[in-house]
């Protein structure tokens, strides 16, 4: 039976289509997978199905349940039964489940709220998306897969026979990540649709019944998920042929630029434990270095020690070009040549309310500042040439970033730190929740990089990535460096060996 049917849809941005004739079709109980690049298209489509953009605000028609929906609002979508969970949780983590479950939507009688009846639904709804604790738990106290899961609960309070999931694995361990995709499934044997936007493409091969491509605001096609590689995504996502994901290009590594020793790092929450155990490490002038390790190893935290912008308690010994060095602050770091992508874009990164130029420009106005003032045609000038250089997409420098996917923040980002010209790059988790176009780009770039002599460290939990762009891996695990390996027939098995044995293996050619 079909359940929802977008036809035509159409929606502008003064004189620019971010969506120009999109048709979408998902039937009762099935799982269709939205695929295409940051900025083709695919949360706008989300936010003209969800209500976001009112009926009026785009052309087109939906119809759900075979009756035309004309929404203003996400309420009136969600009370037919569509909801909507972002990649950035909406969840009150002051607040307990229970109170998360029905904010909004309490149960009472006669204006009096009746916890006892919120009490027993809340409970069957968590045992519906299987996530064993109490309803009075606060949400704060979860990790991130669990939170995942109140919000589905949440949905499914309401009632939802469509659930849209938008990169709701990003975040995610990979056993939370299967805990999730298992949900689904559950779901949609319970007739409950769903709509999968994810990066990872394992992950849309394995869900999926029905994938849906779209670039540049243009409908590719729909195919049968069993039908389709992950080649065949990723052309139609792309327009070409990606053979290689990882263009790996030879480049020439100098000698030490960066040498660590012994650095120690408290838990900021509990000073009785450390997330980082006596780290020692080098990195080389043209090296790409990836860090590698399981979600809590330490990584960042070392990263942030090596930056200056660690919060806890933490020491160590720095040398930069044979010199030792105090690495306070990130201010220090960054006079010294040492620039950090954080792996938190959103919190860490981007300013939301500042035009794209302004957050590419910020940490380097000094470049363009004199006795006689700021010089905004400098500074102009090289936006527009980061702009240019990184293949930033956005229809101008001027709106604010926070219109832009996530690909492009990212890249914007980069752009930032790379105009204060590093000789040190530290770029933690650098691809998250983006597409495999966009990381090409990225991938390449850094290859660019290394080749002027530009050292990097990359943090990534892709062992994939790992693997295809470094030149060393380092592998941590629960704080403690465990091994240090030459990319030279280097597996993936090898690396989770390290990781979990129970001896540190060294350096290992």
């Amino acid at each position: 039976m079909r359940l929802l049917e977008m036809k035509n849809i159409k929606k502008a941005f003064g004189d620019i289509y971010a969506l120009n004739g999109i048709n979408l079709n998902l039937d009762k109980g099935e799982v269709l997978s939205l695929c295409g690049e940051n900025g083709s298209g695919k949360s706008t489509l989300m936010k003209v199905l969800c209500g976001v953009y009112p009926f009026g605000e785009y052309e087109g028609d939906i119809l759900f349940e075979g009756k035309k929906v004309e929404a203003q609002t996400i309420k009136d979508t969600e009370k037919l039964g569509i909801a909507i969970i972002h990649q950035e949780l909406t969840l009150v983590k002051e607040l307990s489940i229970l109170e998360n479950l029905f904010l909004g939507d309490e149960i009472s009688h006669f204006g009096v709220v009746d916890f006892l009846q919120m009490h027993q639904k809340a409970v069957g709804l968590l045992d519906k998306v299987k996530l064993t604790v109490s309803p009075e738990t606060k949400v704060g106290e979860l990790g991130v897969g669990q939170q995942q899961l109140v919000e589905i609960a949440k949905a499914l309070s309401k009632k939802a026979k469509l659930l849209v999931l938008d990169e709701p694995t990003a975040p995610l361990t990979e056993s939370e990540t299967q805990i999730l995709l298992n949900l689904v499934q559950n779901l949609k044997g319970q007739g409950v649709s769903c709509i999968f936007i994810s990066h990872k493409l394992s992950e849309v091969k394995a869900i999926s019944d029905h994938i849906c491509v779209i670039r540049d605001g243009e409908h590719i096609g729909t195919r049968l998920g069993a039908d389709m590689t992950t080649d065949d995504i990723i052309t139609m996502m792309v327009g070409r042929e990606m053979k290689e994901l990882f263009p790996k290009e030879p480049h020439t590594i100098g000698d030490e630029v960066l040498r660590v020793e012994e650095v120690f790092a408290k838990d900021k929450s509990n000073l009785s434990t450390y997330k980082v155990k006596g780290a020692n490490l080098q990195l080389r002038r043209g090296e790409i270095l990836g860090i590698s390790g399981l979600v809590g190893a330490g990584r960042t935290e070392l990263m942030e020690c090596i930056y200056g912008c660690y919060q806890g308690e933490h020491s160590g010994r720095f040398y930069l070009n044979g010199e030792s060095v105090n690495l306070k602050s990130s201010e220090a770091a960054l006079k010294l040549g040492i620039a950090m992508v954080p792996e938190d874009r959103k919190r860490h990164g981007i300013i939301p309310i500042m035009s794209v130029g302004h957050n590419i420009s910020i940490a380097g106005l000094d470049k363009f500042s004199s006795y006689k003032g700021l010089s905004q045609t400098d500074e102009e000038k090289a936006i527009l040439d980061s702009v240019s250089q990184l293949k930033v997409k956005t229809p101008s420098h001027d709106i604010a970033i926070r219109h832009l996917s996530g690909g492009n923040q990212q890249k914007a980002i980069l752009a930032r730190f790379l105009m204060l010209q590093p000789q040190i790059l530290i770029l933690d988790e650098p691809t998250r929740g983006i597409d495999v176009g966009a990381k090409y780009e990225i991938y390449k770039l850094m290859f660019a990089l290394v080749k002027q002599g530009i050292s990097i460290i990359m943090v990534s939990s892709e062992l994939p990535e790992i693997l295809g762009i470094s030149d060393r891996v380092i592998v941590m695990h629960e704080g403690v460096i465990k091994g240090e390996f030459k990319n030279e027939g280097l597996t993936q098995e090898m690396i989770m060996d390290c990781a979990l044995s129970e001896e540190n293996q060294g350096e290992v050619a």
